[in-house]
């Protein structure tokens, strides 16, 4: 059984939840999107950051951090944005620092898109469910 995780991000139209925890699992993917859903604008730089903190604010949401990370899986259109990437990513999440892979891909659903990231993480029983 999967519990939907109550978060502030943009609502989305499609249908999905923003982040869902099963098992103790937090199973999420976020992308570059404020408030308003649009993706922001300011190239890979700012749709980095605004893709760390929808996952910062969505682990907090779910009673962790972003070191309850265990894996993120990054996707960018560019192999070029990778440094620019790691080099945030390092602003956010600490040692022991959660597996992960980078991937490159020829587009998103939203064509504005340079980034997408999927995260899971261990999240605390609470032994209700």
């Amino acid at each position: 059984m999967i519990q939907p995780v109550a978060t502030d991000l943009y609502a989305a139209k499609a249908p999905l939840e923003w982040a869902v925890i099963g098992n103790g699992i937090l199973f999420t993917a976020q992308i570059p999107i404020g408030a308003d859903g649009a993706v922001v604008d300011g190239g890979i730089e700012a749709q980095t950051r605004q893709t760390l903190d929808n996952l910062r604010h969505t682990l907090v949401c779910a009673g962790g951090d972003m070191s309850s990370l265990t894996q993120v899986l990054i996707y960018v259109t560019r192999r070029e944005d990778l440094a620019t990437v790691n080099r945030l990513y390092a602003e956010y999440v600490s040692a022991p620092y959660p597996n992960r892979a980078a991937i490159i891909v020829s587009g998103f659903a939203r064509e504005e898109m340079l980034v997408e990231m999927v995260a899971y993480a261990a999240m605390q029983e609470t032994g209700d469910g």
